[in-house]
């Protein structure tokens, strides 16, 4: 699982409890995962078609660091589907999991269009084995 997104939590991001409002997640996710599938399928017109369970499995307060991880799992005709973890970045102690998030590839008029991608594409700082720019020197 890729770890490129980090959010620090800070007071707008809290709910009454004091505690990081699930809401602000799950925008945080949609937006991060429907980048990814835009730089996948090679399409800037992406819609979120489906979201699985959503199992909060702890949280965060303010001044965290969390960090959002997604992977896809499957590519369909015209969709991308992924899974996500959020996890804080300190203590590595996971806040929410999700199964599967499917986003569906569009042509101008809204409708599925077929994307032809079948395998997740890396760019150099997307690669597991890269070392970064520094390496390259």
């Amino acid at each position: 699982m890729n770890f490129h997104t980090r959010k620090w939590i800070k007071p707008e991001d809290l709910n009454p409890n004091g505690t990081l409002f699930g809401g602000s997640l799950l925008r945080w996710i949609d937006e991060e995962a429907a980048i990814y599938a835009i730089i996948q399928l090679e399409n800037p017109r992406i819609v979120t078609k489906y979201i699985s369970e959503i199992n909060f499995v702890s949280t965060a307060v303010q001044s965290d660091i969390i960090e959002l991880g997604i992977m896809a799992t499957k590519f369909g005709r015209t969709s991308l589907t992924m899974c996500c973890t959020v996890r804080n970045k300190i203590s590595r102690k996971s806040i929410l999991t999700i199964d599967e998030m499917v986003f569906v590839s569009v042509d101008e008029n809204g409708r599925p269009k077929p994307h032809g991608k079948t395998e997740i594409h890396y760019d150099d700082s997307d690669r597991p084995d890269s070392a970064g720019p520094a390496a390259h020197s």
